[in-house]
């Protein structure tokens, strides 16, 4: 995926997907009893799904807040609802280690709905505004970004 070429809203809804893509297949290999499957696609989703926040935290949120002087606005709630993911990924990550999977799976489920709702309200309104207020910024911010989506996928 070529981020510059994306834009904004086309990039980082893309990577919301594939980080679901992958959390499909952790439910998929907990279901199958495929443990040591199921331990693999936890470690991709859990760095996937840090890498996406970070890249939002370090790249996307300080520009936007610089762009448009908001910082106690939709960024503040995104960084809080990332906060409350990384607490559930840490409980998750126990639980994978542990060999506990139907907890993992569990937890999972609370962790997706908190997701879903939280995507929603980046892909409806965050992205769109950074889009707009951006645009002329992402081919310095996208390269940056790139960086961190492929340590996100490296193994």
């Amino acid at each position: 995926m070529s981020i510059v070429s994306s834009g904004i809203v086309s990039f980082f809804t893309q990577d919301h997907r594939e980080c679901d893509e992958v959390w499909a297949q952790v439910e998929a290999a907990v279901n199958a009893k495929n443990n040591e499957g199921a331990k693999v696609a936890w470690t991709s989703f859990d760095k996937m799904l840090r890498a996406h926040l970070a890249m939002e935290e370090e790249v996307l949120f300080p520009a936007f807040e610089k762009a448009t002087g908001m910082t106690g606005g939709p960024t503040a709630m995104m960084r809080m609802e990332h906060t409350q993911m990384r607490g559930m990924l840490e409980q998750m990550s126990e639980d994978a280690e542990s060999g506990d999977l139907e907890s993992l799976a569990d937890q999972g489920d609370t962790l997706l709905m908190l997701i879903q709702q939280h995507n929603m309200k980046e892909e409806n309104i965050l992205y769109p505004m950074c889009e707009q207020n951006l645009s002329s910024h992402w081919a310095q911010l996208g390269p940056v970004a790139e960086q961190m989506y492929e340590a996100g996928r490296s193994k």
